[in-house]
């Protein structure tokens, strides 16, 4: 069974940052590139952050560059979104999933940005 478990959000004020994990389970997690998204209150999920499967090419939101990275580590299953500077348009469940695929989500994991 295809698991996706996030973890690290939290309350934190603006200009503060916090790191999100991901780990995957149930699929060959090396062999996948793996996403993040966010959902807001009263909104749709939007594309946060994407790196390929080994981490060689990552793409972001125009409203996170310069601000957020992505990372993975495949011996342990876990892709990270760090995120710096962050503002109250940051608040968000956040959530990770596997590239090309809608349909495979973790639980999400709640960022608060707020003073």
């Amino acid at each position: 069974q295809v698991k996706l478990v996030e973890s690290g959000g939290g309350l934190v004020h603006p200009g503060g940052s916090l790191r999100l994990s991901c780990v995957g389970s149930g699929f060959d997690f090396s062999t996948e590139g793996m996403v993040w998204y966010r959902q807001a209150p009263g909104k749709e999920r939007k594309f946060v952050a994407t790196i390929s499967r080994h981490g060689d090419f990552v793409n972001f939101a125009d409203s996170v560059k310069g601000r957020f990275a992505i990372s993975r580590d495949n011996l342990q299953n876990t892709v990270y979104l760090q995120m710096n500077n962050l503002n109250v348009d940051d608040t968000a469940v956040y959530y990770c999933g596997i590239w090309g695929d809608d349909d495979t989500w973790g639980q999400g994991t709640q960022v608060t940005v707020s003073s």
